[in-house]
């Protein structure tokens, strides 16, 4: 474990399908990024033209685990970190977020978009105390995630394992369930998960749009309610204040109440 950087190389290199839109893509296009083609632009119009509130639920959701970082790193003590689905680089990254306080931690990406791949030198910047690797694996093959993250973190020591907006493409919720479980179960006592989806139940105009887009052709992405969200994090303890729309998780002090947002997530321990 001591190259600053390292990616397994997969079998073969996914050609990029440009011609339907991708949710990573359509997601960095709402941050205000650039790595997205026309025919996703057309259909994240498309989504706000029925539902404006989506970019602010998308921002919102990087700001929440911006948050969840910076706890993890500063109060919690966690140097290393396993972060499934991390979707296309945009601004505060994991590794960029948590390197800066503390320049030894260690981080893993997974992800199997082929846009990621082709940016994993972006996402594989690391300081030279620390290490970021990318793993080229899906959500829902956990072993390998763990046979490979093990190249690069120490499974004896604590660590953070982070699902951002990534169960909602496990159509099963009995298999997204069993995934998280299974991951948490390959870490130690004193580890973290942090999770935060898209939640059902909050904005009907939000679950119109979504159901609306996974009728449209592109990779669907469920909302699921508070409840199944929480359900998540049984057995591990939750850190205050639970599981509560993104927005309201520990927000910056001194600013204005945030509205909520139909995203929701939590920061749990694991005794």
């Amino acid at each position: 474990m001591t190259d600053p950087a390292t990616t397994p190389e997969p079998a073969h290199r996914p050609e990029i399908d440009t011609s339907v839109p991708h949710s990573a893509r359509i997601w960095n296009y709402w941050l205000g990024g650039k790595d997205n083609y026309r025919v996703d632009e057309e259909a994240g119009d498309a989504y706000t033209a029925v539902f404006p509130g989506i970019v602010t639920i998308a921002r919102s959701s990087r700001a929440f685990l911006r948050r969840n970082i910076t706890y993890l790193v500063s109060e919690a003590g966690i140097r290393q970190f396993l972060d499934i689905g991390t979707g296309l680089p945009t601004a505060q990254n994991t590794h960029e977020v948590a390197q800066q306080l503390a320049p030894e931690t260690r981080i893993v990406y997974v992800d199997n978009d082929p846009m990621v791949l082709a940016h994993a030198r972006a996402l594989l910047y690391s300081t030279q105390e620390g290490a970021t690797a990318y793993i080229d694996a899906n959500v829902t093959d956990p072993d390998r995630i763990l046979a490979a993250a093990a190249a690069t973190l120490d499974f004896g020591r604590p660590t953070a394992l982070i699902l951002s907006n990534i169960l909602g493409h496990v159509a099963d919720y009995d298999q997204a369930r069993a995934i998280v479980t299974r991951l948490m179960g390959a870490l130690p006592s004193g580890s973290y998960l942090s999770i935060n989806d898209g939640s059902r139940g909050i904005d009907p105009v939000f679950e119109q749009a979504q159901d609306a887009y996974n009728d449209s052709g592109a990779v669907p992405y469920n909302l699921r309610t508070v409840d199944e969200i929480t359900t998540f994090f049984d057995g591990l303890d939750l850190i205050a204040p639970g599981v509560v729309s993104v927005t309201q998780w520990r927000p910056e002090p001194g600013l204005p109440t945030a509205e909520v947002v139909a995203e929701h997530g939590g920061l749990a321990r694991k005794a």
